[in-house]
């Protein structure tokens, strides 16, 4: 064998081993042949000729993306900054390399502005008591707007809602009304039921002779336990009717007297 063919096997065998390429197992790789697309090589050992062949790789895992922090004006025309994380993966590497060119800025690009949008047609009551739902519109607009792509949209959350100073002053001052609101109601129904609950005591006082003696005598046997002086004798119903059955018996028994 003459130093030709030496050489030229040398050469070969160099092409050949520029030419292997390993695509890993998270990884598709979109192979042009001449310029044009020719196939999705799978994970392992492929041949990418030079010259005439080129290829991109492509990595299909799930992909976490922080929106950044953005300027939104509500339904009820209230300035708010939103931030948001936004979970996708490529489920068509061909897509993403052939129908857009930079899928990573694009659908961050997306996001924010789909993000914008569908927080301007809700107001800041529902921004705040309804995020899951909003998370889960904001998804569902960006999932259809990427399908071309070759892109699934799998998650969005929204991670922070940062409103003006003025306008935390003012939900605080609401949510302090609506505490005092809920205090004076819990008063007045207390108030209600231990109205209740002496008007019955009075009564069944009223029906049983004698009650309203023992519940002063009870009254006057606390008092004497506390350290103070004075005590405030107050006399019974009872006993005051009693007097005044007795005056009136005398009463009756000096007109019979005098007849």
């Amino acid at each position: 064998m003459d130093v030709f063919g030496v050489v030229l096997i040398i050469f070969i065998g160099i092409i050949l081993l520029r030419s292997v390429v390993q695509v890993n197992e998270y990884e598709r790789g979109v192979k042009f042949t001449l310029g044009k697309f020719s196939k999705i090589m799978s994970p392992g050992w492929n041949l990418v000729l030079p010259i005439f062949q080129s290829y991109k790789k492509v990595d299909i895992r799930t992909k976490a993306v922080d929106v950044p922090e953005q300027d939104a004006i509500t339904k009820d025309n209230v300035s708010v900054r939103i931030n948001a994380v936004i979970y996708y993966k490529i489920f068509d590497a061909s897509k993403a390399i052939l129908e857009v060119e930079n899928f990573y800025y694009a659908v961050s690009q997306l996001a924010q502005t789909t993000m914008r949008n569908v927080v301007g047609s809700v107001s800041l009551n529902e921004l705040l008591a309804e995020r899951d739902k909003i998370s889960s519109e904001i998804c569902k607009i960006i999932d259809e707007a990427t399908d071309p792509w070759g892109i699934k949209v799998e998650n969005v959350e929204l991670k922070d809602v940062s409103l003006p100073e003025e306008m935390k002053r003012v939900i605080a001052k609401a949510a302090e009304a609506e505490r005092e609101r809920a205090a004076i109601l819990t008063k007045a129904e207390g108030e209600v039921e231990a109205a209740k609950n002496l008007a019955k005591a009075a009564e069944t006082m009223s029906m049983t002779p004698g009650a309203l003696h023992l519940r002063t005598l009870s009254t006057i046997n606390d008092v004497s336990s506390d350290q103070s002086n004075t005590i405030i004798f107050c006399l019974p119903v009872e006993v005051l009717e009693s007097f005044k059955a007795g005056n009136a018996a005398n009463a009756i028994k000096k007109l019979t007297n005098k007849e």
